[in-house]
C-alpha cells in the first residue's frame, strides 16, 4: 500500500487543482464570450471576462433561426435525440461486447480484438463512403438512425471498456458470483457495470461530445432532421 505524508497529499491536491483550473479556462472563456455585447467582442487586446453581460446574443440567435424554415427548437431536439439515444446504445453495446472479450474465452477472440484495435486507426472521414453505402442498402438515409447506428458501432467504446474490465475486475470475483448461482446477466448488471463506472462515464462524455458536435451529415437530406451544429455553421 502506498503511504504519503500530509505534505505530499497537499502538494498533489494543489497540483491537480491548478491543472483543473487550467483545463476549465477555455470553457469559462466560451461562456464569457457568449455573454459579451457586440462592442466588447471587438476589444483589442481581447479581454477574458465580460464587463457588461447580456443575453441579447441568445435572443438574436433564437430570432434568426425562428424566422427560418426550421425553428431553433427543432435543431435542438434533433441534437438531443441523436446524442442521448446514440450514447445510450453505444455504452450498452460496447459494454456487452467488452465483457465477452475481456472475461470469456472463445475461438477467434484475439483476431476480433486485433480488428477492433486496427479500426481505431481509421478516421470517420475514411469510413464515410462505406457507411453511406450501408445506410443506402438498409434504406436508412435521411433518418435519425443513419446518425445513431454508426455511433453504436464506434470502436473506441469497445476498446475502452475492455481495458477497464480487464484491469478493474478480477476473474475470481466473477467466479465467486457464478458459484453463488448468479446468471450472466446478473453478473454483468450487478457486478461488472458498477465496478467500471468510471469507464462508462468517460465513454458517455466522449460519445455525447462527438454526437453533439457532429455537423452536416451526408446521410441527412431534410432540413428538419439536421442538428444544431449544422444550423450554427450555416449562421457563421
Amino acid at each position: 500500500m502506498l503511504n504519503r505524508s500530509r505534505k505530499g497529499n497537499a502538494a498533489i491536491f494543489v497540483l491537480l487543482s491548478l491543472m483543473g483550473i487550467f483545463m476549465i479556462l477555455p470553457m469559462v472563456y466560451s461562456v464569457s464570450s457568449a455573454l459579451k455585447p457586440l462592442n466588447e467582442l471587438w476589444y483589442f487586446p481581447p479581454r477574458f471576462f465580460v464587463e457588461n453581460p447580456t443575453l441579447r446574443n441568445f435572443k438574436e440567435l433564437f430570432g434568426v433561426l425562428g424566422d427560418s424554415w426550421v425553428p431553433f427548437s427543432r435543431y435542438l431536439f434533433n441534437t438531443l435525440f441523436v446524442s442521448v439515444l446514440g450514447t445510450f446504445g453505444h455504452v450498452i453495446l460496447s459494454s456487452l461486447c467488452a465483457y465477452a472479450l475481456a472475461k470469456h474465452r472463445f475461438p477467434g477472440q484475439a483476431v476480433i480484438f486485433n480488428i477492433i484495435v486496427l479500426s481505431l486507426m481509421f478516421n470517420t472521414t475514411v469510413t464515410l463512403v462505406p457507411t453511406f453505402l450501408i445506410m443506402c442498402r438498409l434504406s436508412l438515409v435521411n433518418s435519425y438512425w443513419s446518425l445513431i447506428l454508426p455511433a453504436f458501432a464506434a470502436p473506441l467504446g469497445l476498446y475502452l471498456m475492455k481495458q477497464f474490465m480487464e484491469q478493474v475486475i478480477p476473474d475470481s470475483l466473477l467466479e465467486a458470483a457464478r458459484i453463488d448461482g448468479a446468471s450472466q446477466w446478473k453478473i454483468f448488471w450487478r457486478i461488472v457495470m458498477p465496478n467500471v463506472k468510471s469507464g462508462w462515464l468517460t465513454l458517455m462524455l466522449l460519445s455525447v461530445q462527438t454526437l453533439w458536435n457532429s455537423g452536416q451529415s451526408p446521410y441527412i437530406l431534410s432540413e428538419e432532421k439536421k442538428t444544431l451544429a449544422y444550423a450554427l455553421n450555416q449562421i457563421v
